[in-house]
C-alpha cells in the first residue's frame, strides 16, 4: 500500500517485484561510527534499513563532511548503484547501530534488465524517492537561506 508517507522500496513496489526483491537480500549490521560508503567509490549495493540511523554526507575540501540527510526505519539507503556510473554521490555513517537488509546491485541490476516489469517497477520508485529526497533539500535550503517565510511557498 503507497501512502503520502511512504519512504522506502519495499512498501510502494507491486506485490511480486517486492516478493522478488526481497529473495535477494541479507540482514546485515553496522555499529555506530561505522562508515558504510564513501563519496566516489563504487556503488556496488544497497540497503532497506530496519533500524537504527544513517547519516549521509558531502565532502567539503578543508572542512569536516556536511551531513546533508539522516535517514531512517524503512528507507533506502542508496541509490547511485541503479545508474551509471556506479559511484557513490554522498557518503554514508551509522549514527546509532543499524540493522539493514542489503541488496547486491549488481544481481538486482540484472533481474531488472531481464524482467522490464520489474525493472520499471524499481526504477520508477527509486526516481520517486529521489525526488522526495530533492525537493526536500531544497526545502531545507529555502529555511537556511532563503528571504524569511520562503519556505511556505514551494
Amino acid at each position: 500500500m503507497t501512502t503520502a508517507t511512504t519512504t522506502g522500496l519495499l512498501d510502494a513496489l507491486p506485490p511480486q517485484a517486492c516478493e522478488r526483491l526481497t529473495q535477494l537480500g541479507g540482514e546485515v549490521s553496522f555499529p555506530a561510527g561505522a562508515r558504510i560508503f564513501e563519496e566516489g567509490q563504487r556503488a556496488d549495493r544497497f540497503w532497506i534499513i530496519h533500524t537504527g540511523s544513517v547519516s549521509l554526507d558531502l565532502h567539503v575540501p578543508g572542512r569536516q563532511a556536511a551531513v546533508v540527510e539522516t535517514l531512517g526505519h524503512g528507507d533506502l539507503l542508496g541509490w547511485s548503484w541503479l545508474m551509471p556510473p556506479y559511484n557513490w554521490h554522498l557518503g554514508a555513517q551509522a549514527q546509532s547501530p543499524v540493522r539493514a537488509v542489503e541488496f547486491d546491485a549488481t544481481i538486482v541490476r540484472a533481474l531488472c534488465e531481464a524482467d522490464p516489469v520489474f525493472g520499471r517497477a524499481v526504477s520508477r520508485r527509486v526516481a520517486e524517492i529521489i525526488a522526495r529526497r530533492l525537493q526536500q533539500a531544497r526545502t531545507r535550503l529555502l529555511d537556511l537561506y532563503g528571504p524569511a517565510g520562503s519556505s511556505t511557498a514551494h
